[in-house]
């Protein structure tokens, strides 16, 4: 799992998986749609637990692999302690989960500028940020910090882990 706060770089980063590793299929969280925070709160308490919810039907999805893939990586910004969560549910051994990170000043300027979405730039976000980046350390989690990096370059570093993971899985 790759997750990260808006604009961090994760689902670019995932794209590039996608593009170049055969056999690697990936999913995006967001693509079951985000309800309003009132259909949260109303369906599931609020936003936190439709986040665990969600989050652990993903997960549980992805175990039974339905489309035959020899590794499944989900782009999704939640909380790494749920994604953990639902591994040790779904009996998923072999997993990884990857924070994609990076400054409030590289978040904002990609938000505002290539993403198009000033909306996402905001101080929530950048607590949103910190509060993964506190769950990725406390974890010990694997961080990729896309500060400064070029595509190109943040695509090596996480092409690398999906090839060690590969690797460690085998054939």
């Amino acid at each position: 799992m790759v997750t990260g706060a808006s604009g961090a770089g994760k689902t670019t980063l995932v794209r590039a998986i996608e593009a170049t590793r055969p056999g690697v299929l990936c999913y995006y969280f967001d693509s079951i749609g985000v309800p309003s925070v009132e259909q949260m709160t109303l369906q599931f308490g609020g936003p936190e637990a439709w986040q665990r919810v969600m989050t652990a039907q993903w997960i549980h999805r992805l175990a039974v692999n339905p489309d035959g893939a020899r590794l499944a990586v989900l782009d999704a910004q939640t909380r790494p302690s749920f994604a953990v969560a639902a591994f040790e549910s779904a009996g998923i051994r072999l997993a990884r989960i990857l924070l994609v990170d990076c400054s409030p000043e590289d978040r904002h300027a990609r938000l505002a500028g290539s993403r198009a979405q000033p909306e996402l730039s905001h101080s929530r976000m950048d607590a949103w940020a910190a509060y993964l980046r506190g769950q990725a350390d406390a974890l010990e989690l694997a961080v990729l910090d896309t500060t400064g990096r070029s595509i190109e370059s943040a695509t090596e570093l996480l092409l690398a882990q999906v090839d060690a993971l590969l690797r460690e899985y085998g054939p």
